[in-house]
């Protein structure tokens, strides 16, 4: 099954992929590999989690906002490669959370967006990660996301 045919079974579909925050691009290709910057939870446009996790956003609302990160993710890279013939796998992502003190539930909240890409791309989502804890993230992101994957030959 396509990603695209995946995506519309769970009920949700790529968003336009966002413009960088600021100078940089938002995927940049090195040999077979694909580094997505920080991708952040926007929804049209606007910031849809803003604040810290476990103090104005909910452990489920931080893994909704690492959910659509991931989205956002997926969208950066069909639009780099044009669709995912040759996403090869998901190597790394990097789960940074806006976090309250005394919160120690990360690895939870970039369950958001592993989950998300384990079952959209299935095999091709195993990955090493790592979650970061974060008094704030820019622009009061709840959560960035940012990726390495391996690619095929054009």
């Amino acid at each position: 099954m396509s990603v695209p045919q995946k995506l519309a079974e769970l009920g949700l579909e790529l968003p336009t992929p966002p413009q960088p925050l600021g100078s940089y691009t938002a995927v940049s290709e090195a040999g077979n590999l694909l580094f997505v910057s920080g991708q952040v939870p926007l929804s049209e446009g606007r910031m849809a989690y803003t604040g810290r996790v476990g103090e104005s956003l909910t452990l489920e609302q931080g893994r909704k906002a690492a959910q659509l990160a991931a989205l956002n993710t997926l969208a950066q890279i069909s639009r780099h490669l044009g669709g995912f013939e040759r996403l090869h796998h998901i190597v790394r992502v990097e789960g940074h959370v806006s976090s309250a003190d005394g919160f120690y539930d990360q690895p939870a909240v970039v369950d958001g967006a592993s989950d998300l890409f384990a079952a959209v791309l299935g095999e091709k989502a195993g990955h090493a990660r790592t979650a970061f804890s974060h008094s704030q993230l820019p622009a009061n992101a709840a959560v960035v996301i940012a990726v390495i994957a391996q690619i095929l030959p054009a």
